[in-house]
This record gives structure tokens, sequence and C-alpha cells, in this order.
């Protein structure tokens, strides 16, 4: 023992302390200074080496190994790998141990203790992370900010270098925006509401070691327009469905003041439809059609009728077929056909037009014509006329002195804006000499000046009614038209000795669209509203701005046409607001919408009836004449298509289809003749007039055929056409005759379908023959009573005492039947064999071979009765029966009898194919 403590005197040394680095996830540790102890017992085995280095401290991370027990060289490393985001620092207490006196390492000796500090390097390993997922901001546009918000990333790493965010970067382009390296977002230009009420902007951020952040973080910006006075929360596109009635067109509609100081306001709601039709959706009827429904006065002579072979003069004029307007463009006019207007118009006429004009060329413009009265040839003399100078309306009448020799008014001068607005405006004139009063859309208007002249001189030189420019037929080598029009009339119509009510001038002009408030006695105390005559603007004033904006909201659009004309219609709405005192008032800004009329479903009309009958030649010679459509029908359809929720996508080519009556007016129903035009010598055709009254309906006849007009209902139509008769008091040339029936809506916009009828005129020569016949082939069940006139067949075998010539005259008759019918058998049956084998049955006619015969049956059985009972057939049967008895007293009119009794039996198989009518020779 005493040895062992002499050998081991000495503590090992190690330093007093050290400094180390490591990276975190490895477990080297780089030590400075290194990790050396030393012992002065070397190189004395056990007790000069060293064989331990521990660590003091709570559950320290580290360990140090023995690499070298001589040299007493050590090492410190991690026990696993270190995270710096955990702990980035570790300070421990380190002593070294030598091996003692043996091995057993009895005696061993510690050395003193060294403190070790180790600093974990870190590893940029994390990606910046944004504190929120996603940043909001709201600016006011026209302002740039210096900072609108700031959006800030954190990083998880443990060291500076990697933990810190070094730089901010906007990744949406195209944008007026910027960022900073704090993160603070700013605007680069002034925003606009109206130009974008919202921004998104991506962002990114980079630490100290540019690594980017993962994921990018959205920034909304919303720009909150400036408070600007005007009126909010309306729509530009308005859609109407026809037949929709009244429909809202600002239901939600208020006004931002902006706490302006507001007194009253003045609000113009302004329809605009100059350019639908003739300034608005009006009626599209024909002129005569409209007179006779507005309850004009009946005697209107149209000038400007649409071409046809009656009315030709206006053939060679510009027209514009969508609303039946003539365009005139100075060089055309027309000569008015003499006998159509009477010369003398006495001192009541009236003249009504519609007229779009503009503005004339040059500072002295010539006058424009529009309706001239001239002389023919010889003078040059105007004795009336209308027509246009400078933007004036003149009206000029000269009298004759036969009808005056005094100063009397001869000009009257209208000066109206609406002349030259190149707008369409409806014009009347009224003459109740010596006053004429204008009519001017519906409103009336007097005469700015009247100028008085001389009657005219007595002559006898004819006049020239001329429209769009005036004949010139004096005064020039070559007589011509002068003064020619610029612009477009329609509707140009004189009636002469009567004047036109107001009443019925402003049904003839009225517009059937317009402007409309819902719930009148709603609207608050206080609002002031005017409509214009056509309720194309209305006028709102007020004090109360929230009353103003409940009676906008009510403000509404109406199309009282059950087709209205589709297209957009444009809506104006102007304010102004009146301020208390002094101040500055605000300024609205207009409203600029527009309602757009959806196209209706167009109907189909259909025609229907008997299209074939025949009727003895007597009938149609009768006072009366033949009933040509008594049956006929007219019905109106339209097609919609169905939208089922559940149909399958294979199934939508074939959506179904829904076919639904409607009803609506018609405004004529034209009866024409097919082939050669009537001959009023022998045949007419013939209404009473009593059938139309109480409707609004009127017609005209001419050897063309028949027409209806006036707008009234299909059901008024159709008893109209049901009454129309066809006379033919020389029916000897005419067999048949065929005619045809049309029907219109709205002048042409929509026709029926044409319906063909044929007319067979039976002469008694033929038909007394066939009456016997047809009892000998017709079926029996076919037989119908038919009363023959006297001197027929059938009259002689109503003798009771038959003398011999009348028994001789039987015998050889009925022989001559006998061989007829057999004759006809024998025919008819070679016929049938070859049509069958040609091709098959014909169920419609019955063709014979009559080139050495002539047979003909009487159509009436079928036409007259075809809905007879069988119990009617079977009394005739018997009657017919007891005639044959009565009449048929000689064997040989027994023999007769049992064989036509055969040839019906043998004939009832060709007869049974029979279903339809016969077309007979």
């Amino acid at each position: 023992c005493i040895l062992s403590f002499l050998v081991n005197k000495h503590k090992p040394w190690i330093e007093t302390s050290y400094h180390g680095i490591m990276t975190e996830n490895n477990d080297t540790v780089i030590l400075d200074p290194p990790l050396v102890a030393l012992d002065k017992d070397a190189p004395v085995p056990f007790a000069g080496e060293i064989c331990a280095f521990k660590i003091h401290g709570k559950e320290m991370p580290f360990e140090a190994v023995v690499l070298n027990k001589t040299s007493g060289e050590g090492r410190l490393r991690a026990k696993s790998p270190i995270d710096c985001e955990l702990q980035k620092e570790y300070t421990f207490i380190i002593q070294a141990y030598d091996c003692g006196s043996g091995p057993a390492g009895t005696n061993w000796k510690k050395s003193h203790k060294a403190v070790v500090h180790i600093q974990v390097k870190d590893v940029n390993e994390f990606s910046p992370t944004f504190k929120e997922s996603v940043y909001k901001a709201t600016v006011t546009e026209g302002k740039v900010y210096d900072s609108i918000l700031q959006v800030e990333a954190v990083d998880e790493d443990c060291s500076p270098q990697y933990s810190q965010i070094c730089n901010y970067e906007i990744v949406t382009t195209d944008i007026p925006f910027a960022i900073d390296r704090n993160g603070n977002i700013r605007n680069t230009e002034k925003l606009s509401y109206d130009k974008q009420h919202q921004y998104e902007i991506m962002v990114t951020a980079y630490d100290c070691g540019q690594k980017h952040a993962t994921e990018d973080v959205l920034v909304r910006v919303n720009v909150k327009p400036v408070c600007k006075p005007g009126w909010q929360d309306w729509n530009k596109r308005i859609e109407y469905n026809p037949g929709s009635g009244s429909i809202p067109l600002f239901p939600s509609i208020h006004l931002e003041t902006c706490d302006g100081p507001v007194s009253s306001l003045h609000t113009t709601i302004e329809l605009q439809t100059n350019y639908i039709g003739k300034g608005c959706d009006r009626e599209t009827y024909s002129e005569k059609s409209l007179q006779k429904l507005c309850g004009a006065s009946s005697g209107a002579i149209d000038l400007l009728p649409s071409p046809s072979a009656a009315a030709n003069w206006t053939a060679g004029l510009l027209m514009d077929n969508n609303d039946m307007s003539f365009k005139f463009d100075g060089k055309q006019g027309a000569k008015i056909p003499d006998g159509i207007v009477p010369k003398n118009l006495t001192d009541q006429f009236t003249i009504s037009l519609w007229m779009k004009h503009g503005p004339s060329p040059g500072l002295r413009a010539e006058k424009e014509t529009i309706l001239c009265n001239s002389d023919k040839t010889e003078m040059n003399r105007h004795h009336y006329a209308l027509y246009v100078h400078n933007c004036r309306l003149v009206f000029l009448l000269r009298k004759d002195f036969d009808q005056a020799d005094t100063f009397r008014p001869a000009e009257f001068h209208w000066k109206l804006d609406q002349i030259c607005d190149k707008e369409w405006h409806y014009y009347v004139v009224n003459v109740e000499f010596p006053v004429v009063t204008l009519y001017m859309d519906g409103t009336t208007y007097e005469p700015y000046l009247v100028t008085n002249d001389w009657p005219i001189h007595p002559s006898h030189i004819a006049m020239q009614l001329t429209v769009g420019a005036c004949w010139q037929g004096g005064e020039v080598a070559k007589p011509r038209f002068a003064q020619y029009f610029h612009g477009s009339l329609a509707s140009l119509t004189i009636r002469p000795g009567k004047i036109e009510s107001q009443k019925v001038i402003s049904c003839l002009q009225a517009c059937k669209e317009g402007l409309d408030i819902n719930s009148l006695e709603s609207l608050g105390q206080g609002i002031k509203y005017h409509f214009n005559p056509s309720q194309s603007v209305l006028v709102m004033e007020g004090d109360d701005i929230e009353n103003i904006n409940q009676a906008l909201q009510k403000v509404s659009y109406i199309n009282s046409r059950q087709f209205p004309t589709a297209g957009v219609r444009r809506l104006k709405v102007s304010s102004k607001v009146q301020c208390f005192g002094e101040d500055v008032c605000i300024s609205i800004p207009d409203i600029d919408a527009r309602v757009v009329v959806l196209q209706a479903n167009e109907p189909k009309i259909t025609i229907s009836g008997m299209d074939h009958f025949a009727r003895p030649a007597a009938q149609f010679e009768s006072e009366r004449g033949v009933i040509l459509l008594p049956d006929i029908r007219i019905v109106s359809t339209v097609t919609k298509m169905e939208h089922p929720m559940d149909l399958k996508e294979h199934d939508r080519a074939n959506k179904p289809v829904v076919i639904e009556e409607m009803l609506h007016n018609l405004d004529f129903c034209d009866v024409l003749v097919i082939g050669a035009e009537l001959d009023p010598e022998q045949e007419c055709l013939e209404l009473d007039h009593v059938e139309l009254q109480g409707k609004h309906l009127d017609a005209t006849n001419s050897t063309a055929g028949y027409s209806i007009y006036g707008v009234d209902s299909l059901l008024n139509y159709q008893q109209a056409l049901r009454q129309i008769r066809y006379r033919n008091w020389h029916t000897s040339a005419t067999f048949d005759r065929k005619f045809r029936v049309k029907c219109s809506e709205l002048n042409g916009r929509y026709t029926s379908n044409e319906f063909n009828l044929e007319v067979n005129i039976l002469h008694s020569s033929n038909s007394n023959f066939m009456e016997h016949v047809n009892h000998i082939i017709v079926q029996p069940q076919f037989l119908q009573s038919v009363h023959h006139p006297e001197g027929s067949i059938s009259a002689v075998h109503n003798s009771v005492v038959p003398s011999v010539a009348t028994i001789v005259i039987i015998i050889c008759v009925s022989t001559l039947i006998f061989i007829i019918t057999l004759g006809v058998y024998r025919i008819r049956t070679a016929h049938q064999h070859s049509s069958a084998d040609s091709e098959g049955s014909k169920e419609n006619e019955m063709d014979w071979d009559d080139s050495a015969l002539t047979i003909t049956v009487n159509p009436m059985e079928k036409y007259e009765k075809p809905h007879q009972t069988e119990e009617e057939s079977e009394e005739e049967d018997i009657e017919d029966e007891e005639e044959d008895t009565t009449s048929a007293e000689s064997d040989e009119s027994e023999e007769e009898e049992e064989e036509e009794e055969v040839i019906v039996q043998k004939g009832d198989r060709q007869n049974t194919i029979r279903q339809e009518q016969l077309e007979w020779d």
C-alpha cells in the first residue's frame, strides 16, 4: 500500500475552460483548446495515464471519450443530433481521471473542474411563414398611401442569419402596388373604384439565407369609392317579355347625396323610342283598318297605298316595307289618277299623314311639296297644296270664283321644331273653311301666320293631284315635276266632306308602349309628376329624397301590344338638385339604361273547312245564291318548347313540344277567285252588310274576289266569312269555280295558310238522268232521298194507269238501262283489274272509260246530307221500293228489277272500297 501511494502522487491536469462549436444535426464538437489531460506521474504506468473524462451536469447530451491514454488526448461528442432550435448553447463541467495505481484502477485521481461552453451552429432548414393566412385592407380611391398595410413573416431557424426576414416581394405582376423590406405595402398610383373594385396581391418573404416562403400570402385591397352623389342600385339592362303587363324599371334605386344640403329634386325619366317604327311601338295595321278600329269617319282616300294592280301609282316610289312608308329623295313624285279624289273637296275635309323630315339644304330652300293639286296643262296655278318651306308647314287653299269672290284666307303657316327634327310625327290638317287647324302628335296648333288671296279665275283646265312633288303644267317648255320633297311619308289620306275629331286623331297616333306608375295612390306626399301625351317622358319633383326614391321605384314600362316590336329602347334619367341658400349644390350624373323587348312567340293561323262541294245550278241562280264557306274555321296556335329538369342529355334533341291555342285579332281576310275573274254580267260574291254590324269590320268587293278588313277577333272574322255567298244567274257556261281564302294579322306580319275551295255547278240535263242510275249503282246504305224535278223519268213511273204507249216506253227504257248497266259493270270490272295491277285501289275518285257513253251520277246525295242516320236511310229505301212497286206493273218491269238487284249485289264489292267523295265527268 505504501508503494502504491508513492507511485500515483499527482492529479491529472486539464485547461480551466473550453469553448466548443458544433453544427446542429451533427455529433462532432470542435473544442478550443483541444481536450488533452496531462499527468506528472508519467511515464509511470497507470498513474501517469488518463483513463476517463467525466461531464457533470443534468442530462447533458454530450460525452467525452479518451482517444489515447498515454498522451491524454480526448474527444467531446454529442450523444445524439443536436437541434439548435431547441437549444443553441450548452455549458457544463468536465474533469479528467487517471488510471490509478494499478490495473484495477484503484487510487485514481481526478483533475480540477474545467468549464466547457458549446455553441450550436445553425443550419437554414426552415422557410419563412406568414403570421396571417390572408391580409385585408380598404383604401379610398384617388389617394396614394405611404403604407396601406404591413405583412409579417417569421422563420423558425435559431440563428439571426437564418431566422430573420431580410426581404419581401410582390409576386403578382402588373398591379399598382409595391412592398418594402419591412413588409409595408403601398400603392404606386391613384386607384379608381370604377376601374377596379378589389385587388388581390400575392406576396412572398425571404430570410437572410435567401430562402423564400413555401407558401405565398394573399393580400386583398378593397377600393372604396369616394362618395359621389348619384343614383345607386339600378340595372343597366331590363328585359321585357311580351304580355308581361307593367314591369318596374328601378325597383331598388335610391339617391346618394353624400350628406349634401338638398332642398328639392327635379327628375326626368325619358323613354327613347324614336327609332322604333314611327317614333314608338304602334299598331302596324293598315291605315284603313286603324281608322275603322278608332271609329274614324268613312270615306278616307289613301293616296299612298301599297303598290297593286288597282293602285299602281306608287309602284315607282322607294318603299320601306318595315313600316309601310315611302322615301322621297328629291327626284321623284307620284301622279294620282283622275277620279280617285273628287274635284270639289267642299268646305270641310281632312288631310292626315305621317312625316319624317330633316333640315332643308341652303339658306333659302325651295318648297318641298307633300301634296299638290295644280293645273295639268297651259297654266301653273296651285289649287290646294301642303308643303314644307324653311322648316315651316304651309297649307295652301285657293277658292274658285264661283265659290267666293272676295279676298279670303289662302295660306296657313305653322312653325314647329318637330318639322325638321328627322323624327316621325303624325300631322292632321282639319279644314273647316275659313278655319284650318293642325294637329301634330295629337296636340292642337293654330297657324302663326295666315295670308289672304283672291280666288282663282274659272277655267276648263283639268287638274293634276300629285304626291312628293308638284306638277308644273304651264310656263315651261315641257310639263314636269317641281318642288320635290326630301323625307319620308306614310298613311297620307284625304277625307272630303268631313273633319276628324281629336279623339280619333289621338287614337290613330297613340303609342302602345310607354312609362307608367304603379299604384299612384301610394306615392309619397309632396310628389308632383307629369307625363307627356305619349307617356314617353315622366317628370317628378319633390323636396323629400326618401319620397322621391320610393316614387322612382314605382316607375314602370308597359307595352300593350300582343306582338310588340322586339328590340332595345333607351332609357335616360336626368336629375337637378336645388340646395338651401347659396350652398354649392351637388351634381347627379344621368342614368343611361335600356329596356330590351324580347321576341314574342309567333302564331300559326290555320284555316280549315270543307274544300270541295257541288250544288245544282238552280241554287246558284237563286236570289240568295250558295254559301261558300259554311263550316270554315280559323284557329291560331303557338308552339312552345318544354325544358324538363330531369331530361337526359341524349334526349335533349327531342324536347317535348307544346302547342297552345291563342286568341288575337286579324286585320283582313281575302276570298280570291282562282282563274278567270268574275264576270259581273252573270256572277258575283255577296255579303249582307248587316253581318258586319256591331263589328270593327268593313268589306270591299271586286271581280277578283271579296275582302273583309278591320281589326277584329278570329271569331268575328269566322262568322263573317261563313255568310259570303256566290251567285251565278247564267250557269249554262260555268261548271266549276275555285276560290282561295287567306287571312292576315298586323298587315301581313303573320299570315294564314292558303285555303283552297272548289265549287261544282250541277246542270239539270245531267243530274235528272243520273238520279235514276244512282239508285242502281250506289250501295243501299248510302241511298238518300232525292227530289226529282217535274218532267224527269221518275214522273213517268208515277203514272197509276199506264197507257199502251207508256208501257212501250217503259219497256224500251228498261231495256236500255239494262244494257247500259251491264256495259258499265263490265267496263268497271276490267278497269278495276287493270288499276289493281298498276296503281292499286283508288279511294278518292271513280274513272270510267266513257269513250262511247258518258254517265253522270249526282253527287248531291253525299254532299247534301252527309250525317244522315241509318233510320232515315231505311225509311227512304222503303219509299223507293213503294215507288218501284206502283210504277212497275208489267212483267218486263219486274224482270228488270230482278236483274237490277243482281247487278247491285255484284257491284257491292267494288263500292265498298269507295270511302270518300267521287269525281264526276
